[in-house]
């Protein structure tokens, strides 16, 4: 909801592909083929959108299996607009909902780029490196 001293609205959804795209390459994200984008976002667990005079500028997802495995994903911040705590109320809302309607034994996991491991900090994330675990990952199309 917007207001005078609030110019921000932040609504539960998915951008459309054009947006999603637009919002990630904004922020410094990778792009992505609109394609493979098109056949993710229908399977967003949970999302929001953040818009400012009715235009997104940002945005952040849940994805999972909606019993053992989150990831939280795409969260990001036009630029023009970072500095303001609207990432906070994007992992805010994200969490909210994951409080909300994820068991309680759910693992929810993210992949913290640079600096944005303070924000995920905030929310209780930790280094899996610590543990006996580390996060890991396999690009596409390597064999």
């Amino acid at each position: 909801m917007t207001s005078m001293t609030d110019p921000y609205e932040l609504r539960p959804g998915v951008p459309t592909v054009e947006v999603f795209r637009r919002l990630r390459t904004d922020a410094g994200l990778s792009d992505r083929a609109p394609e493979d984008v098109a056949l993710g976002l229908p399977n967003t667990w949970y999302g929001v959108v953040l818009h400012h005079g009715g235009e997104p500028i940002g945005m952040g997802r849940i994805i999972g299996d909606g019993g053992t495995a989150f990831q939280i994903v795409d969260i990001c911040v036009h630029p023009a607009h970072q500095g303001r705590g609207l990432g906070k109320r994007i992992m805010a809302a994200l969490t909210e909902e994951l409080d909300r309607r994820a068991p309680a034994t759910a693992y929810v996991s993210l992949i913290a780029d640079g600096p944005a491991r303070l924000l995920y900090e905030r929310f209780g994330f930790q280094d899996t490196a610590t543990h006996d675990s580390i996060g890991m990952y396999r690009p596409t199309g390597t064999g």
